[in-house]
């Protein structure tokens, strides 16, 4: 059974001032903590609502070329869980938004599920979002995440039927993270009404609130999911702007996505 969360709570709050939210991502260490910084403070000062940081992985499945190019860097750069942590409890003290961690199951593994889920909870995050850990798999983590006041986030894809979706969303704390398409993140999405029926599914496949993401590029997008979902997520689009334009390039661009 789901349950109604603080993040859920923050949401709804919110929405109650805009008609729909921003979530972005980052990956930690890409191409530096200190860029983080800049990016994190450009992308509040744009408005962002939510954000997710990406601890970066080896093997980024779910992740397109753009994404899966800066989980290499970062690693590459010599990026380290335990460095990362640190970095989130300073960002989740210094910006006033909900911060989620976005990785892979091996990560988790790797440190020890239990000693992972507890210390980002004590630090503040607000939620888990792991692709690659399907909901059976993932009980005793979602146990563990909701005794510490802390949301898993599941995952809606179009190619899940309705009973799954079901499943998805009987089970969903926080919302639901909705892959707008099938394959990975970073390619062009038409909005059209393939995305819409999806959504249309979801919408009455849990009550929670919905975010959309996988191809969410221009204020043209983001329109289009008001009133089909309560979240946009802008990953892809803001990393290959930084790379092109910096930090500073961030903040009138996520202005610029509310329309």
């Amino acid at each position: 059974m789901s349950r109604k969360s603080a993040l859920e709570g923050h949401i709804k709050d919110k929405l109650q001032q805009q008609d729909i939210l921003l979530m972005s991502h980052i990956v930690l260490g890409y191409p530096s903590l200190q860029a983080n910084r800049e990016v994190i403070r450009a992308m509040v000062a744009g408005g962002v609502d939510l954000m997710e940081l990406q601890i970066p992985f080896s093997e980024p499945i779910a992740d397109g070329p753009t994404i899966a190019r800066a989980n290499q860097a970062a690693l590459d750069g010599g990026f380290k869980v335990r460095e990362g942590l640190a970095f989130i409890r300073e960002v989740v003290a210094a910006f006033n938004i909900p911060f989620l961690i976005m990785t892979y199951t091996n990560i988790l593994m790797a440190y020890g599920v239990e000693r992972f889920i507890d210390e980002v909870a004590d630090i503040g995050v607000k939620g888990l979002i792991i692709p690659d850990l399907p909901l059976e798999q993932a009980q005793a983590a979602i146990e563990q995440c909701r005794a510490k006041g802390m949301d898993w986030i599941g995952l809606m894809t179009p190619t899940s039927v309705d009973e799954r979706l079901g499943k998805i969303g009987a089970a969903a704390d926080g919302f639901v993270y909705c892959v707008a398409r099938r394959g990975v993140t970073g390619s062009k999405t038409s909005f059209d009404e393939h995305v819409g029926a999806f959504m249309h599914r979801c919408r009455q496949a849990t009550p929670v609130p919905l975010a959309v993401g996988f191809g969410v590029r221009s204020a043209e997008d983001v329109d289009y999911l008001k009133g089909k979902a309560e979240i946009a997520v802008v990953g892809s689009a803001a990393l290959d702007l930084f790379d092109q334009a910096g930090a500073a390039a961030l903040e009138p661009f996520f202005r610029g996505l509310r329309g």
